[in-house]
């Protein structure tokens, strides 16, 4: 079976989440949005654990969870009639942040735990408790060794394991250029032999990370580290096995099963070149060496982003990676989240009045959303919305968007169109301000 999943989710008791965190959103939009088994997010804090263990049951699908029949007959009754047959499945999942000192030098490493069931979860809550206070946040800090995390871990359950996060954030990463380190076996020590897996996070692809030779060993995956409902899905890694904690767990393991993943543009992501936001400095990894590192408005050392960090790191070039990708390495498709592309059209805000009744209409015409990008007719968009909609998407899938990069902390845009062609097509918001 094909399923798409996203492991990486935060709860309402997460810094900077949305309030309408719960199980029941996260459930309503993981299936409006085409994923199949959804992180439960941040278990180890104490009131979500209770609110997960109050609206969950285990699945009959092995090491996963559902939701309640009370609550599904609430999710199902504000779901798109064209989605009321897809099931949502929950992983046990939370990332965890640990500071720490190692060689001269902090560290902030942020780590993905899952585990298959609440007895492990629970057991390795009462371990992390002992260490710091996990009811702090939804995403605990904990003073710890990345190294002696991924032990606990593995010490909390036989099927629980470990993934590092979003592996090139500069600030929070195992490879981050601010507080990381030069390789995986570096941050996990003797144990690294126990991580099969790593988040490539929002600003990098699968084929910018194949440039170093020393991640070839590891599975890549994807997930959308949403701290609000909607972003669900932004990122996704799928499947061809059953939805099956176990078997998920062996095909990240092995390969077989990991059929790839759903990508963020890197461009998007808010740390994929170098520079300073307050000072409007955006630099490719050439132009930062140009100048040294530093900022040429004030002065100070630069944001080393994603790009310029894989550049540091990697021993083989762009160029040799598109001709001869690894031999393990599983295909990714790069999409735009449908909200987003309804604003550039209708040039209004994602979350305007508009865009919600778009989305809500096509959803509830076509399926979806994942399907709608990566698979539904473009005749079936345009009768079921717009043309412009149905070239908007044909583009997508083509990879012909106009991209700018984020920096320092600033999303990057994605457009399908450039503003000058807009202008000229009739039903978008552009045009209809030139015609007046």
């Amino acid at each position: 079976m094909h399923f798409h999943a996203d492991a990486h989710v935060h709860s309402k008791y997460s810094r900077a989440s949305s309030k309408n965190s719960d199980i029941e959103h996260i459930a309503l939009w993981a299936r409006k949005k085409g994923i199949t088994v959804v992180g439960t997010g941040d278990f180890t804090h104490p009131a979500w654990l209770e609110e997960i263990k109050e609206k969950l049951i285990p699945a009959r699908e092995p090491g996963l969870l559902r939701l309640r029949p009370e609550f599904q007959k609430r999710v199902d009754a504000i779901s798109p009639k064209s989605s009321l047959d897809n099931p949502v499945r929950f992983i046990l999942e939370v990332e965890i942040s640990t500071i720490y000192k190692k060689w001269n030098r902090t560290r902030k490493i942020h780590h993905l735990i899952f585990v298959p069931d609440l007895q492990t979860a629970e057991k390795l809550v009462r371990s992390l408790s002992k260490i710091g206070n996990t009811a702090s946040d939804g995403r605990p800090i904990l003073g710890l060794n990345s190294r002696d995390l991924l032990e606990i871990t593995l010490e909390s359950g036989p099927h629980a394991y470990l993934i590092p996060a979003h592996i090139w954030t500069p600030w929070f990463a195992a490879l981050g250029s601010k507080s990381g380190f030069d390789s995986i076996d570096d941050c996990y020590e003797d144990l690294a032999q126990y991580v099969f897996a790593l988040e490539t996070g929002l600003s990098s692809t699968p084929p910018m990370n194949w440039r170093l030779s020393s991640l070839e060993r590891f599975r890549l995956v994807s997930n959308s580290d949403a701290h609000s409902p909607g972003r669900i899905a932004r990122e996704a890694t799928s499947y061809t096995t059953d939805i099956d904690y176990f078997a998920m767990l062996q095909a990240l393991k092995t390969g077989e099963g990991l059929a790839g993943t759903i990508e963020f543009y890197p461009e998007r992501g808010k740390y994929h070149m170098d520079g300073h936001r307050n000072c409007g400095i955006c630099f490719t990894p050439e132009e930062t060496r140009a100048h040294n590192g530093l900022c040429p408005v004030c002065g100070r050392a630069l944001i080393i982003g994603v790009c310029n960090r894989i550049d540091a790191l990697a021993d083989r070039a762009e160029e040799e990676i598109l001709q001869n990708p690894p031999s393990n390495a599983k295909p990714m498709q790069r999409f735009v989240p449908l909200p987003e592309i309804l604003a550039e059209l209708k040039g209004v805000g994602i979350e305007s009045k508009a865009i919600k009744q778009s989305y809500g209409n096509l959803l509830g015409k076509l399926g979806p959303e994942l399907y709608i990008l990566e698979y539904a007719p473009l005749s079936d968009i345009e009768r079921a919305e717009s043309s412009l909609l149905a070239e908007a998407i044909s583009r997508l899938r083509q990879g012909n968007v106009n991209r700018q990069s984020g920096y320092d902390g600033k999303y990057g845009m994605i457009r399908m169109f450039k503003e000058e062609e807009l202008a000229y097509v009739p039903g978008s918001s552009i045009h209809a301000q030139s015609a007046r």
